[in-house]
């Protein structure tokens, strides 16, 4: 089951994404109206994996006609980011064995984690805006656990139900900045810079996190092409280590690191991100997140 969230003439609600471009609208059935109102997508998160067997009740339950008139095409919604107000986003630095070779770096022992503000995140086709004094503007392909559960001390083994689902996450980055501080969180915690979408893929339907396909393409080159299966920490590894530290809430966002191509250790020299690109980044089972790069108005303020 793959969640979205979009604008429908003018009114954001949230669906369940069909094939062949339609999308349930979940707005449309009279018994979630209400909590979706008053509630947003927080309390569908927090039934974790329970929510896709408590949607396929409801939608069993509806009559021919009401599953008619609550479709709407694909073409006629904007699609938005599926989680805009997470408690936290947690995002993890070389979690890839292969990225950590180009970069240079000792493959850690412990995950390497920094934070994101919630004012960064943008949806599909919502452009990465690169500040003037930004002069390296890089990609990162990752996959975004969406939790569904509040925990601590999670085992390992209890993991798997702390997941609601997935969501392909873009950790921009300027690394100019970020070099330079010698630490991660002022270059990668600008406005926009952190594409994410373009829906959540349920836990159930993802099946195996841990060998899923995942790369970048920029103006249709591909930049990165790798899998999951290389992380040095996987999906239930992390979930376990982070809740050490901790507590982990429904609707908090772990992007789990980033795999070998990025910009910044292209050779012969590094080709990063400039006004007019198009990005890429796409996940198995999941779908592709496209957004474009635009230089930042001098003088404009954005609300």
């Amino acid at each position: 089951m793959k969640i979205v969230r979009y604008i429908h003439r003018g009114n954001e609600s949230y669906g369940i994404l069909k094939e062949r471009n339609g999308i349930l609208d979940l707005s449309g059935i009279p018994s979630l109206k209400r909590r979706l109102a008053l509630h947003g997508i927080g309390w569908l998160i927090s039934l974790g994996l329970s929510a896709e067997p408590f949607l396929n009740d409801l939608m069993d339950g509806l009559s021919a006609r009401q599953k008619e008139t609550a479709v709407l095409k694909k073409a006629d919604v904007i699609l938005k980011a599926p989680v805009i107000a997470p408690s936290k986003i947690i995002c993890l630095g070389l979690n890839y064995r292969d990225h950590a070779e180009e970069s240079g770096a000792v493959v850690p022992d412990e995950p390497i984690i920094f934070m994101k503000p919630r004012s960064a995140i943008v949806g599909p086709e919502e452009p990465i805006i690169k500040p003037s004094f930004v002069k390296q503007l890089d990609y990162e392909v990752e996959l975004a656990i969406i939790i569904g559960k509040r925990g601590r001390n999670i085992a390992v083994s209890d993991a798997m139900d702390c997941i609601f689902g997935y969501a392909v996450f873009n950790d921009i980055s300027a690394r100019d900045i970020q070099f330079k501080d010698g630490q991660w969180t002022r270059g990668k915690s600008f406005d926009t810079f952190a594409p994410m979408g373009p829906c959540i893929t349920t836990a159930k339907q993802i099946g195996d996190p841990k060998n899923l396909r995942l790369c970048t393409m920029v103006n249709g080159e591909t930049r990165q092409n790798s899998s999951t299966r290389l992380m040095v920490f996987d999906v239930y590894e992390i979930i376990h280590r982070i809740s050490l530290v901790m507590t982990l809430e429904p609707c908090d966002i772990i992007a789990t690191g980033t795999p070998a191509g990025v910009a910044a250790f292209m050779k012969p020299e590094p080709r990063f991100l400039k006004p007019g690109d198009i990005v890429e980044v796409e996940i198995e089972r999941i779908g592709t997140l496209r957004n474009p790069v635009i230089e930042e108005e001098t003088g404009i303020q954005r609300w």
